[in-house]
């Protein structure tokens, strides 16, 4: 490997954990830095694959949670209830995610105008939501009934098409069903994990046969660079939305979405 291909994939790493809690789009901010930096990989299957990474920073920080929450499990309905309510909103996204699987990774992927564009639509909508005087209904993951739960992982779908956020996708539609902020982006957090965990197994599976060593080890720098900073995010983020809103993330969208367009016009 390239020592120049072994620091593109440190830094697609660093942004993959830095963006994927946040609801600005980290497959977006790949691809497009992917893009301009001329990095290339098998059936895109980096931008995926390192998403591991992230995964693994929320088991780390929502460990005890995780543990408490599986002792509970047997005893305890209100913890059922909430389990039930992830599976619920992640059924939708393997649904359309296995239907749309080539178009998504063949025809949205490599599009990167169209990313821009959803950049700065995704930066209106948090703009317009952040600013809404909504009267939450739940307040508590734990208390979330089935029915939004489904919601909530309909509109996640919308977030396959890269520069929609998965996050914000989740947070946004939580908001505008009920949910107050800080709900809003624990129950996303919880929702990454069995969504990010079967889109990275059911790409590996796709693509295994297209992998080499030299993806492989680029994919493990990538990882690794995600865990570290998806760590610092999942740590402090939540306390962030709490006191600020989304708005500062609603402006780097459109600033990222609008410099895209403008050097995507210029290179052509």
């Amino acid at each position: 490997m390239e020592l120049q291909t072994i620091v593109e994939a440190l830094f697609l790493g660093l942004l993959e954990g830095l963006t994927e809690f946040i609801p600005v789009s980290s497959t977006g901010h790949l691809l497009l830095a992917g893009h301009f930096l001329g990095f290339e990989s098998n059936g895109k299957t980096f931008e995926v694959l390192i998403q591991l990474g992230a995964i693994l920073a929320i088991l780390t920080v929502y460990f005890g949670r995780l543990l408490k929450i599986a002792r509970d499990l047997p005893n305890d309905p209100k913890t059922r209830r909430f389990v039930i309510g992830v599976l619920v909103a992640f059924l939708p996204a393997v649904v359309i995610g296995v239907l749309a699987h080539n178009v998504i990774k063949t025809v949205l992927f490599e599009s990167p105008m169209l990313i821009c564009v959803m950049l700065i639509i995704g930066g209106l909508i948090l703009l317009w939501v952040d600013r809404l005087e909504l009267k939450p209904r739940y307040t508590s993951v734990m208390d979330y009934p089935l029915s939004l739960c489904l919601k909530i992982g309909l509109i996640q779908c919308f977030a396959m098409i890269p520069g929609t956020s998965r996050s914000g996708a989740t947070i946004v539609g939580a908001l505008l069903l009920g949910t107050d902020k800080r709900s809003a982006a624990e129950f996303s957090f919880f929702l990454a994990m069995p969504t990010m965990a079967g889109a990275f197994g059911y790409d590996l599976i796709k693509n295994r046969h297209i992998l080499t060593l030299n993806d492989a080890s680029l994919i493990a720098v990538g990882f690794i660079a995600a865990f570290i900073a998806g760590v610092f995010v999942v740590r402090y983020l939540l306390d962030y939305v709490s006191r600020h809103g989304f708005g500062l993330f609603a402006w780097w969208r459109l600033v990222v979405g609008t410099l895209g367009l403008i050097a995507l016009i210029l290179m052509r």
